[in-house]
């Protein structure tokens, strides 16, 4: 009872993914960011599906979450990437919002330590609930707030990866010492 078992520390890892996507889910509509808010909502689904597969001893599900893991591990690359202008991308396109909105991201307005000036709206056809809010003299930028959120869903991701491997893995064991029987 005092040791915990692969199985348990997955159950632990998709918890804290499915916290952390949900808590990074609120802040991109926040921010309405659209192509992010669709990849975190796949990522809890499949996170979801990992811990069900987890607790109902389902290699099958397990699996797919291994594999979707590493497709996150690549998505959030591309994130850090977008936001810190990387390889010709730039933060100021209109990428991960579809051209739908002027908000970049919620965190370019509400940063940690950001004074407020309203930006000009005169081109934009805003609501005023929706006006722009620029923030100035944060004490770390947005830019790298989101590739610190990325780098926190890659750590996640790749230990949730290997954990899995090793649960299927144990699974598959377990199935085999039981036929021999």
């Amino acid at each position: 009872m005092g040791s915990c078992t692969g199985r348990c520390t997955l159950l632990a890892l998709c918890t804290l993914q499915l916290v952390t996507a949900l808590e990074r889910q609120v802040f991109d509509f926040l921010g309405y960011q659209w192509a992010p808010i669709l990849a975190n909502f796949i990522h809890i689904i499949m996170v979801i599906l990992g811990l069900f597969g987890t607790i109902q001893y389902r290699p099958r599900y397990i699996v797919v979450y291994a594999v979707w893991a590493a497709v996150w591990v690549t998505w959030n690359v591309f994130i850090i990437c977008f936001y810190l202008e990387v390889g010709g991308l730039s933060k100021d396109s209109e990428l991960l919002t579809f051209n739908l909105s002027r908000h970049r991201s919620w965190w370019e307005e509400h940063g940690p330590g950001c004074l407020h000036e309203a930006a000009s709206t005169a081109d934009l056809k805003v609501l005023r609930e929706q006006s722009l809010m620029v923030g100035t003299g944060c004490a770390l930028s947005h830019s790298y707030v989101e590739a610190l959120h990325s780098g926190l869903q890659i750590l996640l991701a790749l230990l949730g990866f290997i954990y899995g491997c090793y649960v299927v893995s144990m699974f598959m064991e377990e199935e085999d010492s039981c036929l021999c029987k």
